[in-house]
């Protein structure tokens, strides 16, 4: 029962935002750019214009915006061990590590202060947290 409801659960987690999605682009096809007029001008929703203007996030971008959403509600020692977690889990990530862990250190200080943030300092990713927060001192 608790694999279905699961499953369930993945299923609607990955259609849900694709139906979202389509559905506002399909509701809003144009946008008038100038007041009315006698000839206005519009915008028409087009597959080839969308990919130019978004593009999808790489997996070390969408996890380090994670982390520091998930900073927001949790102190930076757990940030840091699901960061370490993440890297152990998926080795292709682990390129980005340092850069990771420096982005939470200079946002564990803004939220923070640098004295706490430096509080939570560990050694994943060698020192790079620590080095963000010396770095969001500056700041």
């Amino acid at each position: 029962m608790n694999q279905a409801a699961r499953r369930i659960g993945r299923t609607l987690a990955l259609v849900l935002p694709v139906v979202l999605v389509l559905s506002g682009t399909l509701a809003v096809t144009r946008v008038p750019w100038a007041a009315p007029s006698a000839d206005p001008q519009m915008l028409t929703a087009s597959s080839g214009n969308a990919s130019t203007q978004a593009r999808a996030l790489a997996p070390h971008e969408v996890l380090r915006d994670r982390l520091l959403t998930e900073l927001q509600g949790k102190n930076p020692g757990v940030v840091l061990t699901h960061l370490q977690e993440a890297t152990n889990g998926r080795p292709s990530l682990a390129k980005h590590c340092a850069d990771l862990a420096r982005a939470i250190g200079r946002a564990a200080v803004a939220r923070y202060g640098a004295k706490q943030a430096q509080n939570y300092s560990r050694p994943v990713c060698d020192t790079s947290y620590a080095s963000g927060v010396v770095q969001g001192q500056g700041h």
